[in-house]
């Protein structure tokens, strides 16, 4: 027997009702880890923000440190693959250089939690990250082919990668403690010089 139209409807509305539930905790989950680090916020934070139940969001995430690993893996997988399609435009260095701080300083400034969170936490949950999913391994591979071609003068990759990095998040982390202020975005031409410069750009 059928079981009838309206509870074929419910079961749409239930996986709807579910999805937004989930990215409630995540919204809300990422808000509290870039304020006050995984270690300080805890699930009865996270639940009050969402409006559920300790025993509901349960039902949603093991633990604390699952929510974070799997914002975590999601938002730097989704980093690594726009560093990714900078690569592919196949620009010379100092422009790709120049597109890569566009894109780090845009990230700062349109979703700062997210960025906080990375930055902040990277060293807890990289080993949970797949080689397709990496940023770094994205950048090194951008300075690897960069050295190749002539147009940089240190051949090893992730020390070029580090460098260059290293130019434009130290500035970020400083603009997160508020010792820079205004958008990061109208400092991009100069760190854009700086992290061309800190691996050898021709």
């Amino acid at each position: 027997m059928s079981a009838g139209p309206q509870a074929a409807e419910a079961k749409p509305l239930r996986a709807r009702n579910s999805a937004a539930t989930r990215a409630r905790i995540e919204t809300e989950a990422l808000r509290l880890f870039a304020e006050k680090g995984v270690d300080g916020a805890t699930i009865r934070d996270i639940s009050q923000a969402v409006g559920v139940a300790d025993a509901a969001l349960y039902r949603y995430y093991p633990s604390k440190e699952d929510i974070a690993r799997d914002i975590f893996r999601r938002h730097y997988a989704a980093l690594a693959k726009a560093i990714r399609n900078v690569g592919a435009l196949g620009l010379p260095f100092r422009q790709t250089v120049g597109a890569l701080v566009d894109l780090f300083c845009d990230l700062f400034d349109g979703e700062p939690n997210v960025f906080a969170f990375i930055l902040l936490n990277q060293h807890a949950h990289l080993r949970y990250v797949d080689k397709d999913g990496n940023a770094v391994e994205e950048l090194r591979a951008i300075m690897r082919a960069a050295h190749e071609r002539g147009e940089t003068s240190i051949a090893e990759s992730d020390l070029a990668a580090a460098v260059a990095l290293g130019a434009v998040l130290q500035p970020a982390v400083f603009k997160l403690y508020g010792r820079l202020p205004g958008p990061l975005r109208d400092r991009a031409a100069v760190l854009a010089v700086a992290a061309a410069a800190a691996v050898g750009a021709r």
